[in-house]
C-alpha cells in the first residue's frame, strides 16, 4: 500500500449526480465522476485489509484492494488489467450494480466505505479512452458454441468462450443485443452507447451477434448444430396482479413500459404525449419498492408525469442501520435512488384491492394499509406493476428441453452448469431466478468455464 493510513484523514467523496432540475429534462446519465486526482485520492483510501470482505462480497471474486493501489499510484493500466481477469464488463458493472463490496467494506462500519464501485466504473472509462481495451484472440479451436440470450449472463459466456478461440454464435430475439441491460434498464442509469462500444470489441474476438432470432421452435436442430449450447434466457416472467379491473388500460407490466421508453430514445424520438405508454399528464403509480420500480420513477418523471407515487406492501425498511442484516453482510436498509430524489412520494404497508376505472380506463387504485386495515383510493391514470419475475415450469425453450424448475435451480449448487440434456448448459436468472446483473455476469462466467472444459473432453 502506498498509503496505510489515509482512511483516516481522507473522507469519502462521490461524483454525486448532475442536478434534478437539469437531468430529469434528458435520459442522459445522471451520475457525475470525479477527475483523476480526487479518483486517486479515494482509492488511497482502501485500508488492504487482512481479510478483505470487499472481495468476499462480490460474486465475481473482483480483488479491490489491489486495482485500488494501482490507482492511488496512477497505474491505470495495470489496474484496468487486474479488473477485467475477474469482471468482463466493468462498465455495466460499474453503473447499475448495488455496490455489494462497498457494504462489506470494513469503512462501512462507519458509513465511510470506499468508493468501490465509482473507482471501477473510472477505470473502464480511462481504458477505453486511452485505447487499451483490446480484444483476446486465440488459435481458433474448431469448436462451435452457440449462447441463446445476449443479457449479461449470456454475453459473458460469449466473451470468455471466444477468448478460448471458440467460435461462438449469440442468438437474440430482440432487435438488438443487450437483453435487460438495454430494454430494462433506463439510459439514465446505462447509456446504451457503452453496449454498443462493448459489442464491438467482442465482434472483432470472434463472436457473431444474430439479432431478431426466437430459436424455441428450432432449439433442437441448434442442439444437434454445434458442439455446446448455453441458455442464458433470463427469468422474464413478470409477476401478475390479478385483482379487480386488472384489464384496464392503463394497467402496465412495469418492462412495458420501461421497454418502450428505451426503444422510443434508441430510434431519437420522443414516446408521444397521447401514447398509451405515456406518463405525460397522468397521476402515476408505482406498484413495487425494488429498483425496477424506481427505475418506472424516473422515466415517469422524465415524460412530464403530473405525480408519481410509489408503494410497497413491505414495512419500511430502518434508515443507516439494521441490527438483522450486521456487517459485513448486505443491509437491509432504506435505499433512496437518484429517480426518488427527483420527486416520488413513497409508502410502505400498503396493499393493492382493486383497480377502478371509467369507460375501460384506469382512474384509480383502491389500496389498503396492511397494518390498520384501513382503504383509501389513490388516483391514477397509470398504474406499472412493478413486483419482480417468476419462473415458468416448462417455458419456451427449456421446456421444449424437458429442463424441470428443479433441475434449473439445483444448477447452480454444483459447479459445471451442466443440465440433463447432454451438452446444454443453463445461465444467469433462467437458473435461479431474477437477481443482480454482477450475478448474471458471474454465472456466465462460470458457465463459460464449464462449456470450455467440456469442449476439450
Amino acid at each position: 500500500m502506498g498509503n496505510p493510513k489515509a482512511f483516516l484523514t481522507v473522507k469519502r467523496k462521490e461524483g454525486g449526480y448532475r442536478p434534478v432540475e437539469e437531468r430529469i429534462l434528458d435520459f442522459g446519465e445522471v451520475e457525475q465522476r470525479l477527475n483523476d486526482e480526487d479518483r486517486m485520492l479515494q482509492a488511497s483510501r482502501c485500508m488492504d485489509c487482512g481479510v478483505p470482505f470487499c472481495h468476499w462480497s462480490c460474486p465475481l471474486g473482483n480483488r479491490q484492494p489491489e486495482w485500488q493501489d494501482f490507482v492511488f499510484k496512477g497505474e491505470w493500466r495495470k489496474a484496468y488489467e487486474n479488473l477485467q481477469e475477474t469482471d468482463d464488463f466493468p462498465e455495466f458493472t460499474g453503473r447499475v450494480c448495488p455496490a455489494l463490496c462497498e457494504k462489506g467494506c470494513v469503512l462501512n462500519i462507519t458509513h465511510e466505505a470506499t468508493t468501490i464501485r465509482e473507482t471501477e466504473a473510472s477505470i473502464i472509462e480511462k481504458a477505453f479512452a486511452e485505447g487499451y481495451v483490446h480484444p483476446v484472440l486465440h488459435e481458433p479451436t474448431g469448436k462451435k458454441v452457440a449462447v441463446i440470450g445476449s443479457g449479461p449472463a449470456g454475453l459473458a459466456c460469449a466473451n470468455r468462450l471466444s477468448a478460448k478461440g471458440h467460435k461462438v454464435v449469440l442468438f437474440e430475439r430482440d432487435e438488438s443485443i443487450g437483453g435487460l441491460l438495454r430494454f430494462g434498464i433506463p439510459d439514465f442509469k446505462l447509456n446504451k452507447s457503452v453496449i454498443d462500444r462493448r459489442m464491438e470489441v467482442m465482434a472483432k474476438q470472434g463472436v457473431e451477434f444474430r439479432c431478431g432470432c426466437d430459436v424455441s421452435d428450432r432449439i433442437d436442430e441448434i442442439v444437434a448444430e454445434y458442439d455446446a449450447v448455453c441458455l442464458a434466457i433470463g427469468c422474464g416472467v413478470p409477476r401478475d396482479l390479478p385483482v379487480e379491473g386488472r384489464q384496464l388500460q392503463g394497467v402496465y407490466f412495469a418492462l412495458e413500459f420501461l421497454k418502450h421508453q428505451n426503444r422510443a430514445f434508441a430510434a431519437r424520438h420522443l414516446v408521444d404525449d397521447d401514447d398509451p405508454l405515456s406518463a405525460k399528464g397522468k397521476n402515476v403509480l408505482v406498484i413495487g419498492g425494488g429498483d425496477t420500480g424506481s427505475d418506472c420513477v424516473g422515466t415517469a418523471i422524465r415524460q412530464g408525469a403530473l405525480s408519481v407515487t410509489q408503494i410497497e406492501i413491505m414495512p419500511k425498511p430502518p434508515e443507516n442501520e439494521n441490527p438483522a442484516t450486521p456487517w459485513p453482510y448486505y443491509p437491509m436498509i432504506l435505499k433512496t435512488s437518484s429517480s426518488h430524489m427527483e420527486g416520488c412520494n413513497r409508502r410502505w404497508c400498503i396493499a393493492t384491492d382493486r383497480f377502478l376505472g371509467e369507460d375501460g380506463r384506469l382512474v384509480g387504485v383502491q389500496v389498503k394499509d396492511t397494518a390498520t386495515g384501513e382503504t383509501e383510493v389513490i388516483k391514477a391514470e397509470m398504474a406499472l406493476l412493478a413486483m419482480g419475475f417468476v419462473h415458468v415450469e416448462h417455458e419456451g425453450i427449456v421446456g421444449k428441453l424437458g429442463l424441470s424448475l428443479t433441475e434449473r435451480k439445483n444448477i447452480l449448487a454444483g459447479s459445471d452448469m451442466a443440465t440433463s440434456a447432454g451438452k446444454v448448459f443453463v445461465a444467469g436468472d433462467a437458473t435461479n431466478g431474477a437477481s443482480l446483473v454482477v450475478r448474471a455476469i458471474a454465472s456466465g462466467r462460470q458457465a463459460a468455464a464449464a462449456i470450455d472444459k467440456f469442449l476439450k473432453m
